[in-house]
């Protein structure tokens, strides 16, 4: 597990409790130590004890050994992350990713980015509601999505193991824009709580909305919008009170510059820096998202909140696409009837 936040630790806690030989590799040498010396993660994960038999180490000390490198860094590392990992990885190894945002410059999704770098490698992703302190104690709902079926099942049957329901994809890429409207909507939600229900709920479902016509022109499904990974995560993330984005929301809400908000948090907020790659990717797409790209300005200053929260309760969805019959339906419809 390489990345020592909130979810990387609990999510190596797991996997040792379910009989994994597992490590946590920390960013530095000395967060490792800490790790190592206190047998707790009291910065990102406090009162959880790390299983004796969970190893600590930094990221230095390379993967070779491991069937599986889970990824739990923010999307924005993840290239440079790749670069010391490409020459050591196992010939077997395949490389899971935990974030939920798009991988800057190009804007594309993490198993896109691993599976172009670690060609004929197999890669899979991790998404669904499953906020850390809340997994360890009481489980929590996966999503494992991969094109190799055989990996998505292992990985699977090694959640279970550990005590976490886990539902199985094809559709990593359908369940990583899932994710990243999420923390886009997770974050308008809050920065719109203020304002009303009504205007919260505007603001995401406007964001879901202009993700998923990107993601179908991508091939994505729409069970990995509505299921565990996206509407599930996203209720998850607006009802926890300590939720990241959510509170990052509200603090713009309040006039906090966006700069200023990870040292109010005490930790990184991902949603920050991917809400306005997300607009850009979507605006190269030729997508219409006036609500994401709103959100965008919203972070970086450019938008007051109340011209934010004016759009939003402003915005039209685009018509809808009418389903017409098709030609001679109805003659056929007549005789399936009269054959009966």
């Amino acid at each position: 597990m390489i990345g020592a936040g909130s979810f990387g630790t609990a999510l190596a806690v797991l996997l040792s409790r379910g009989g994994l030989r597992s490590t946590l590799q920390a960013r530095t040498p000395e967060q490792a130590s800490a790790l190592e010396a206190q047998r707790e993660n009291s910065v990102y994960l406090p009162g959880v004890e790390l299983p004796a038999q969970l190893r600590i180490e930094p990221m230095a000390a390379g993967v070779a050994r491991a069937d599986y490198v889970f990824l739990a860094v923010p999307s924005k590392e993840i290239a440079n992350v790749l670069r010391t990992l490409r020459s050591g990885l196992g010939r077997r190894t395949a490389v899971v990713s935990v974030a939920k945002g798009l991988v800057p410059p190009s804007g594309q999704a993490p198993t896109e980015v691993l599976a172009t770098a670690l060609e004929g490698r197999s890669v899979a992703c991790i998404g669904g509601p499953a906020h850390a302190q809340e997994m360890v104690s009481s489980g929590a709902g996966l999503v494992v999505a991969s094109r190799s079926e055989s990996l998505a099942r292992e990985l699977a049957q090694v959640f279970t193991r550990a005590g976490v329901v886990c539902e199985v994809s094809d559709d990593p890429v359908g369940v990583e824009l899932a994710g990243a409207a999420k923390n886009a909507a997770a974050l308008a939600t809050g920065a719109t709580e203020a304002q009303g229900p009504n205007a919260a709920g505007a603001a995401a479902g406007h964001i879901f909305a202009e993700v998923w016509r990107y993601a179908e022109r991508l091939g994505a499904r729409p069970e990995s919008m509505i299921g565990l990974a996206g509407t599930g995560d996203l209720v998850a993330t607006a009802l926890a009170r300590e939720s990241r984005n959510r509170r990052a929301g509200e603090l713009l809400a309040q006039g906090v510059p966006a700069a200023e908000i990870p040292g109010r948090i005490g930790q990184a907020v991902e949603a920050l820096e991917s809400v306005p790659l997300l607009a850009r990717t979507l605006e190269s797409a030729g997508v219409p998202s006036p609500v994401t790209s709103a959100l965008g300005r919203l972070i970086s200053g450019e938008l007051p909140l109340a011209d934010w929260v004016a759009l939003v309760r402003a915005t039209v969805p685009p018509p809808a696409r009418w389903r017409r019959p098709q030609p001679g339906f109805w003659r056929r419809l007549w005789r399936s009837l009269s054959d009966r």
